[in-house]
């Protein structure tokens, strides 16, 4: 079994591509009324990224984003952590917990897209 892909919601899909980016993903250049978009990182797990009324549309409901992290995202150094925190504050994204050095031996934040999904991001110490 393999973890293929994560998804999120989104009311922007262009805002939300932008805090994406500022993590490590990339994307294709978005279509005009596009519903839909697909991460291209090859070293990665895929993350996909649909607009509410698409979604309404098939689970029936709007979706919504949990009161806790969605998924977590592992990077190659403590810094790189640090770096990707001063991005996304200078972006006006939201911060939820500063970086700080988890009892488990990790550089640890917490960051918010742009509807609510809350992120992980660490790195080993």
């Amino acid at each position: 079994m393999k973890l293929n892909a994560v998804a999120v919601s989104s009311n922007n899909i262009e805002k939300t591509i932008e805090f994406y980016r500022i993590l490590g993903f990339e994307f294709p250049d978005l279509n005009e009324n596009e519903d839909h978009i697909e991460s291209t990182n090859s070293d990665a797990v895929k993350l996909m990224i649909d607009s509410k009324s698409l979604l309404k549309e098939i689970i029936g409901e709007m979706p919504k984003p949990a009161n806790h992290s969605s998924f977590a995202i592992q990077y190659d150094s403590p810094e790189k952590v640090n770096k990707i925190v001063k991005d996304i504050e200078s972006k006006n994204f939201k911060l939820v917990k500063k970086p700080w050095d988890a009892f488990w031996g990790q550089r640890y934040a917490i960051v918010e897209d742009p509807d609510g999904y809350k992120v992980d991001l660490y790195a080993y110490n």
